[in-house]
């Protein structure tokens, strides 16, 4: 029997706000978290590249000292979106076996692995942090905050670059309809605005290079979109079966329909241009969700303002939703938060039930001319989605042809 899993708590801190709140506030106002960097490696390294989407809030002024030293910022970031959540969630009194977590990064503790790296080149072995493994692999987010919760059904981390939280939240469905745990945290995290990153996607011409105006940078489905914008944080989501939450009485934002993954197996970086794959995600998803193409009725896109990405998107959709799709409202919520990369899908995710839980489809920042190759119903600005019943599907592309979608319905 499919159980009936749904969204109770939420958390982010984002380059548009310390809290969840916070932030959809900020993107319903049509702010920009893109800004000039003010850090003296930018020019240090002559980087062609000198703005990101760095998060609102910094990490020491919230976490206590102890653990603001003993984590790498992606672990901080995590811990800070969870906590929060856990707290929206009503901080559950829950037996800890009964508890998941299902987190996620598409590159890990990028800082603490190249400062020791510095330090061990330039001081020697004997000044290596002791804690830099800890610190650095890939898992430490999950693992903190299942300490921290604590959690002791699972701890899972997922690393499918920017797919990889969107997949650890339909992994989390797959968990709860498995019986494995009667909530589990999930979502993602990432901390990678450091200059060898920066050179790297520019290098690769991925990044935008709008040095003189980084807030209308990131351009989604723009004639003029030149490449994405480098952001960081994170998001969480506290998920638990329909029976659970009831039974204590939970506050319920949006009903976790279902979710998929599916693999292009065609390039390391580029997309299928035909959108095969990622088609066969969006489909999935709905079926698991029991849906139909035309109950759709909001898309958060991938759209990351990149000009090949873009395109192969919408083709995907057409695939998909074929004369239905320019009934469907679209929202690129990376043209106001930059991309968060590991990040990105849990906080799209968590746009995507407020949009839900508001009747409110948030607004794509920066599109002057629309690329006429891509005829979306792109929302400009924030607009209702009406009161009857709503299925929203949101979906995160990765290096590497990784495919996630997760499908959201109202409540």
């Amino acid at each position: 029997m499919t159980k009936k899993i749904v969204v109770t708590g939420i958390g982010a801190t984002t380059p548009l706000g310390g809290t969840a709140t916070e932030s959809w506030k900020a993107l319903l106002a049509g702010e920009s978290g893109a800004k000039t960097l003010e850090h003296d490696w930018v020019a240090e390294h002559s980087l062609p590249v000198t703005f990101a989407a760095q998060a609102k809030v910094r990490p020491e002024e919230v976490l206590e000292r102890i653990e603001y030293k003993r984590l790498d910022p992606s672990s901080q970031f995590a811990l800070i979106s969870a906590r929060e959540a856990w707290a929206d969630a009503g901080a559950p009194d829950v037996d800890p076996v009964r508890i998941g977590v299902d987190y996620s990064t598409g590159i890990g503790g990028l800082w603490t692995l190249l400062d020791a790296w510095d330090t061990l080149r330039e001081k020697g072995p004997r000044r290596v942090l002791p804690m830099t493994i800890p610190m650095l692999m890939p898992n430490a987010a999950g693992a903190a905050i299942s300490m921290a919760i604590p959690s002791r059904a699972f701890a899972r981390t997922d690393v499918s670059a920017c797919a990889s939280s969107t997949e650890a939240i339909a992994n989390a469905y797959a968990h709860l309809q498995a019986g494995l745990a009667d909530v589990v945290i999930a979502g993602g995290t990432e901390a990678v605005v450091h200059p060898l990153p920066i050179a790297a996607f520019a290098s690769m011409q991925a990044l935008s290079k709008r040095n003189d105006d980084p807030a209308a940078a990131s351009r989604p489905y723009d004639i003029s979109r030149d490449g994405f914008v480098l952001g960081e944080g994170a998001a969480t989501l506290v998920l638990e079966t329909e029976e659970h939450a009831l039974a204590r009485g939970a506050k319920i934002y949006a009903e976790l329909a279902g979710g998929a993954v599916t693999s292009d197996s065609f390039h390391i970086t580029a997309p299928d241009p035909e959108g095969t794959a990622a088609a066969r995600a969006v489909r999935d998803a709905l079926e698991v969700a029991g849906a139909t193409t035309d109950q759709v009725t909001h898309i958060n896109a991938h759209a990351t303002s990149t000009p090949v990405g873009d395109i192969a998107e919408y083709k995907a959709l057409l695939r998909i939703f074929g004369d239905h799709l320019p009934n469907i409202p679209v929202s690129a919520t990376k043209a106001a938060t930059g991309h968060l990369l590991g990040g990105t899908g849990a906080l799209e995710a968590i746009f995507t039930v407020l949009a839900l839980h508001h009747r409110t489809a948030p607004p794509t920042i920066n599109l002057t001319e629309q690329d006429p190759a891509i005829p979306l119903d792109v929302v400009t600005s924030p607009r209702d989605l009406g009161s009857g019943p709503q299925l929203a599907i949101s979906n995160s592309f990765g290096f590497g042809g990784h495919n996630a979608v997760a499908a959201f319905r109202s409540v």
